[in-house]
């Protein structure tokens, strides 16, 4: 209802509410009753009765402002009989209107008709006490105009409730969209939860930006941020072209400036990369946040060059003599020296590499016998360059200017004096100063949006997806595709109609629309045992590797191996280190949602239209733990299926080949484990331990328990269960190419085509693989070597040493990558071969798997082939491979091959390495340079 509506009430409001929401009593009541009492208990009672019932779209209110018909009472001498409403039209030009007071009469009606009359020009939206008093004059006789004013402003209180309970009974049908089966109170007060949850989280992860940003300006480590380097991406190669053209005209004899001796002793792009970097680093520091003094910037720069020149020149000197070493006997004297400085070249190369500065000087110096710069040549030096700078470096315009202006290109940095008065304000000191862009600084600035957004499970049920960034959660930036960073990709979403998306939208509705819940006693047992260490149920060991000691020897061979452990006990560490933070971050948000009655998770999909929940720890696509920690908040009787269903699920979760058994046979395993079932159920920790033994312990555990519970209660197929049952397909990368392929002995393999016991491809895999092995195990070693590593590998084949292999074989995984999951399989077992036998033992065994996988799978790999063929066409073109699924989704490949120049050079800060990339869309990588100043004139 419009806010703008008139106070009044308007004569049609007046008969509708009275005359359709007033029971027969009322009208038929005796003794008779005068107009304004009887309107006024209509209107009493027409409220009243909203509450239990809303308005008929027939009877909404509506404003008479504009041309409409009303209602009036044809009234007798009493009100017995049932009144009779007849239509007029007010606003009708060709309605002839009396004057005010007059009145009308249709004497071929059943009953007496009395109409009052309008002025033109009456305006009906509302009608002030006078023109109503004149209407109850017309009715009634027996109402007085003091009656009939108070009677307009008690039924205008009247009207005014009924709007507000006809919006309350119109929200409340827009909130049962929303969120059925909760109450709206509930819903609001949740929903005020959730928007002081978003509201926080962004606050506070927008304030470790800033702190972020903040350190590394004051360590000058601001030229590392990716915005930085974006713009360093567009002003690299036009200030290298422009020291390139300087060392040109020194070598040619043209430039005879103070600073043209010690302009040509570095590349042109080492000096271009140096002179960014400093003057950046300087100018983005906390004191003088975006302006540099010239002189200090100039010294500064003049010295950075000069100390990398010494490092250059000692690096190649000693690369030079290497070279010459062939030319000396073994027994010079100058061999030996030759040795010694590759051993110190050698040193200061892993010292560069470790960031240990002073070390670095302190070598170099002894073996640098070139004069030190003064401070007038770093200064005339350092000018000459931020010179260069200044006139090559500039800041693109705006990307909403419009095309019919001219572009508006200024230059990144300007040169300006100031001046400072002193305290005796009679003295004053003028000075350069060297000033960044502001777009530079606000872009620096606006980059904290492309921070890591810190999405939570929502307490209420996610807004519905409307668009490319409409939907999900209230206020935090939510978008339907991560494309992370594909201009082309977010180019197709965004022109993508709305109806061509909407069955992406409904399917992504559906699961954010899934209410969750934490399972209370899972999370227990995962606390317990974590607050014990951890080591159980594939949970990481809370303990780090012990390191090996030094052995007290100076034989290579053992410090070899030392060196080896070592170094694979540190990566140990670390890989723990990982996982024990993974785990804390999971198990956080678990115990932070375990008293919730419920939440929800907002989807959406990846370039390739995968669904996947934005918030990414505690997720029922995550691990077992997370796995067994979720269920759902909204549970259903298990019926005959469903307990059916649940046995099996719980012998698929064992594994151990038992979900490799037939239905009936699944049944009967849970059946006959029954009484470890139970134990698991009522003493997870404390008695066998049977589920620990599964394949996912925990889903495992959470299945006993909902189990046990059915079979205890009075009817199990009554018992509401609240237990997720997953279903996977088998290597679905596989399916695709055998149903594209036409591939019956492919299909067979992955459960295209129905069979009594499931097939296990894997299975299939290894089995083929273990044959080639025994095949070449019989050979001889001597013409045939890998027949070594058959030998070593015939106990070890199985399934899991195959499946990463397999499973990622339709996604292009080369035979590096084979091998290193490979290895990794086998060192987690822990066989008694060492680290070069086990490299081998990898080396041949992805080439046999490999080779079985083309044999199983022709007609994949075939098709495969072509595919590829297909995108080298495409991208010959310099265009992406795209398509459309048919659920109407836009897909790009994201997939470009970046050109890199690489300049590496010895920071004096931090003795960084920096590598600078270009690609034909320089905004793929990082989606913060798309935008004001973010270098995307490449």
């Amino acid at each position: 209802m419009s806010n703008t509506k008139p106070p009044f009430l308007s004569l049609r409001e007046i008969d509708h509410f009275i005359f359709f929401n007033t029971t027969p009593s009322v009208l038929s009541s005796s003794p008779p009753m005068s107009p304004t009492v009887m309107w006024r208990n209509g209107a009493k009672q027409a409220i009243c009765k909203t509450h239990r019932r809303a308005l008929s779209s027939s009877a909404s209110l509506s404003s008479f402002s504009n041309a409409c018909s009303f209602q009036v009472l044809s009234l007798g001498q009493n009100f017995s009989e049932k009144p009779k409403l007849y239509p007029i039209n007010v606003l009708n030009p060709h309605l002839g209107l009396c004057t005010r007071g007059e009145i009308t009469r249709k004497d071929n009606d059943s009953g007496p008709r009395c109409v009052p009359s309008l002025p033109r020009g009456f305006s009906c939206g509302g009608f002030c006490p006078r023109s109503y008093a004149s209407v109850a004059e017309a009715v009634s006789s027996q109402t007085d105009l003091e009656e009939d004013v108070s009677f307009t402003e008690e039924v205008q209180e009247l009207v005014q409730e009924l709007r507000k309970e006809q919006r309350k009974e119109t929200a409340r049908k827009r909130w049962e969209r929303i969120a059925p089966g909760m109450g709206w109170r509930k819903y609001e007060m949740l929903k005020r939860r959730q928007v002081k949850i978003e509201t926080e989280a962004w606050e506070r992860a927008a304030n470790e930006y800033r702190e972020l940003l903040k350190e590394m300006c004051e360590q000058k480590l601001a030229p590392n941020l990716p915005y930085m380097k974006s713009l360093f991406l567009g002003w690299f190669e036009p200030l290298r072209d422009a020291i390139h053209k300087e060392q040109e005209l020194i070598r040619q004899g043209k430039c005879r400036a103070a600073y043209a001796p010690y302009f040509n002793h570095l590349p042109a792009d080492m000096t271009c990369v140096i002179t960014m970097h400093k003057l950046v680093g300087l100018m983005m520091t906390v004191g003088e946040h975006g302006s540099a003094r010239v002189v200090p910037a100039a010294i500064t720069i003049g010295d950075a060059i000069e100390q990398e020149i010494r490092i250059h020149n000692f690096l190649e000197k000693t690369k030079k003599k290497k070279d010459a070493k062939v030319e000396k006997s073994e027994g010079d004297e100058s061999g030996v020296v030759e040795k010694e400085q590759e051993k110190l070249r050698r040193k200061v190369t892993e010292l560069i590499r470790k960031q240990k500065l002073p070390a670095v000087r302190r070598i170099v110096k002894g073996y640098d016998e070139s004069r030190p710069w003064s401070q007038e040549a770093k200064a005339k030096v350092g000018s000459r360059l931020i010179e260069l700078l200044i006139h090559s470096a500039y800041i693109q315009p705006p990307a909403d200017q419009l095309c019919e202006g001219p572009p508006d290109i200024r230059p990144a940095f300007i040169h300006t004096v100031l001046s400072i008065t002193k305290a005796d304000k009679k003295t004053s000191r003028r000075y350069g100063v060297i000033k960044c862009d502001p777009v530079v600084l606000k872009g620096l600035e606006r980059s904290a949006r492309h921070m890591v957004i810190p999405y939570m499970p929502m307490l209420v049920p996610p807004v519905k997806w409307m668009g490319y960034d409409k939907g999900a959660y209230f206020f935090l930036p939510s978008y339907i595709m991560r494309t992370h960073g594909s201009k082309q990709q977010r180019e197709a979403m965004k022109i993508a109609s709305k109806a061509q998306l909407e069955q992406v939208f409904e399917a992504l509705d559906t699961l954010g629309g899934t209410k969750w819940r934490v399972n209370k006693r899972v999370l227990d047992v995962v606390d317990r045992i974590w607050n014990s260490g951890g080591r159980l149920a594939h949970l990481v060991d809370r303990d780090d590797v012990p390191l090996p000691e030094k052995p007290d020897t100076e034989d290579e061979t053992l410090l070899k191996k030392w060196k080896w452990k070592l170094r694979n006990a540190k990566k140990e560490n670390r890989e723990r280190h990982s996982l024990r933070c993974d785990t804390e971050l999971k198990l956080s948000v678990a115990r932070k949602m375990k008293d919730e009655e419920g939440f929800y998770y907002p989807h959406n999909v990846d370039f390739r239209g995968r669904a996947y929940p934005m918030h990414p720890y505690l997720n029922h696509l995550g691990s077992d733990m997370c796995r067994g920690i979720l269920e759902f908040a909204e549970g259903r009787p298990l019926g005959n299926v469903g307990l059916r269903w649940l046995k099996i699920h719980l012998a698929n979760l064992y594994a151990g080949g038992v979900d490799k058994l037939s239905y009936e046979g699944r049944v009967s395993f849970t059946e006959n484990h029954l009484d470890e079932i139970f134990d698991s159920a009522d003493k997870p920790l404390e008695g066998n331990r049977w589920w620990l033994r599964a394949e996912d312990p925990f889903q495992c555990l959470a299945a006993c328990i909902n189990l046990s519970e059915a079979l205890r209660s009075s009817s199990s197929e009554t018992y509401v269960s609240y237990l997720p049952i997953h279903q996977d397909g088998s290597c679905n990368g596989l399916q695709h190419y055998a149903a594209l392929g036409r591939d019956k002995l492919g299909a067979a393999a992955v459960n295209l085509m129905a069979g009594e016991k499931p097939a296990d491809v894997y299975s299939g895999i290894a089995a083929r693989v273990l044959d080639i092995m025994r095949e070449d195990a019989q050979k001889d070693p001597t013409s045939f070597p890998d027949a070594l590593q058959a030998r070593a590998l015939l106990d070890q084949v199985d399934r899991k040493l195959v499946k990463q292999t397999v499973m990622t074989s339709v996604y292009g995984v080369t035979y590096i990558g084979a091998r290193d999951q490979i290895m990794r399989r086998l060192k987690e077992r822990g066989t008694q071969l060492d680290d070069s036998q086990t490299f081998g033992a990898s080396c041949y065994a992805a080439k046999v798997t490999l080779t079985a996988l083309e044999e199983m799978f022709e007609a994949a790999r075939s098709i495969m082939s072509w595919l590829g063929e297909c995108a080298k066409i495409i991208a010959s073109e310099n265009q992406p491979v795209r398509w459309t699924t048919p659920l109407g989704l836009p897909v790009v490949q994201p997939y470009r091959k970046l050109g890199r120049h690489l300049v590496s050079y010895l920071k004096l800060e931090n003795c960084r390495l920096l590598c600078l990339e270009k690609s034909f869309l320089p905004f793929w990588r990082y989606p913060e340079w798309a935008g004001v100043g973010d270098g995307t004139h490449l």
